[in-house]
């Protein structure tokens, strides 16, 4: 009789462990697994003549058309690695959200495509300087003036006037390149910690001839707008090339052009975008780029 009884217990208490769902057993099973997509975005490629192909990521504007009769445009280099936070951060501010975004990205995953970026942010050098391979920063600038820049105004009523670029490192020194040589092209540039020591500083010449034509009347920067930003653990020369050109630029608000340089503390050169979307945002969105 006692062995039947401690036989009932021990199957009682079998019965009871296998009734006890483990970890396992309550943890729900993934139904329907996907890429995380980002909400009010598009994407469509294109080519430039040359035949190189980019990603274009849009961040689509919300709300009513503005009373210039369309809406701002930020494009943004580097787009595998920018355009997403600069997105969510319009997104999650209601004065920002009319605004389209216009992401140059390239095909791939990686956060920076070392290659593609090297010859299309860069000017062109002496052969046996040249690897990688460098000198697309007219050809990029020909694809944005005279495809992107169409498309985006094909699908969305854009305001003309506008239209802002921002970069980050050789992202940033091609934006002010760009400011340099097709002034009309961008109302507004934002370039964190640019390298403008890169080839000798060639920037120090389209600067003296930008400043020349602006000075004899032959180029308007009225309404137009240049933010330098750098980290305080950047290259001391990065710190110091930056904060040189704003001295050097800043009597041309006589002459319409604003300009701004700030250092952002406690970051790097790698980690400084990230901590900028608020600041891109509001310097490139707020009273006409201000």
């Amino acid at each position: 009789m006692k062995l039947f009884v401690n036989n009932l217990v021990f199957a009682g208490l079998v019965l009871l462990a296998a009734s006890v769902p483990t970890s396992h057993a309550q943890a729900s099973p993934v139904m329907d697994e996907r890429q995380v997509t980002l909400d009010q975005t598009l994407e469509w490629t294109m080519q430039n003549e040359q035949g190189a192909v980019y990603r274009i990521l849009i961040s689509k504007p919300e709300g009513e058309v503005p009373d210039s009769g369309g809406y701002p445009v930020i494009y943004v280099l580097d787009g595998n690695a920018y355009f997403a936070s600069l997105h969510e951060a319009k997104r999650a501010q209601e004065q920002f959200r009319q605004a389209i975004i216009v992401g140059i990205a390239y095909p791939g995953e990686a956060p920076h495509n070392f290659l593609r970026r090297s010859y299309d942010l860069s000017p062109p050098v002496a052969e046996e300087q040249n690897t990688p391979p460098q000198g697309g920063q007219d050809e990029l600038l020909d694809f944005i003036e005279h495809s992107l820049m169409p498309t985006v105004a094909e699908r969305f009523p854009v305001d003309a006037n506008h239209q802002s670029l921002y970069g980050h490192s050789f992202g940033g020194m091609f934006a002010i390149y760009a400011l340099f040589t097709r002034p009309d092209l961008f109302n507004h540039i934002v370039a964190a910690s640019p390298s403008l020591w890169w080839n000798n500083s060639y920037l120090l010449k389209h600067e003296r001839d930008f400043r020349q034509q602006v000075e004899a009347g032959e180029t308007s920067v009225i309404h137009h707008s240049l933010s330098l930003i750098v980290a305080d653990n950047d290259s001391l020369q990065n710190q110091q090339d930056a904060s040189q050109l704003y001295q050097r630029l800043e009597d041309l608000s006589a002459y319409g052009l604003r300009s701004s340089f700030h250092k952002v503390e406690g970051e790097d050169h790698m980690s400084v975008p990230f901590v900028l979307e608020s600041r891109v945002l509001k310097q490139l969105l707020g009273t006409r780029g201000g």
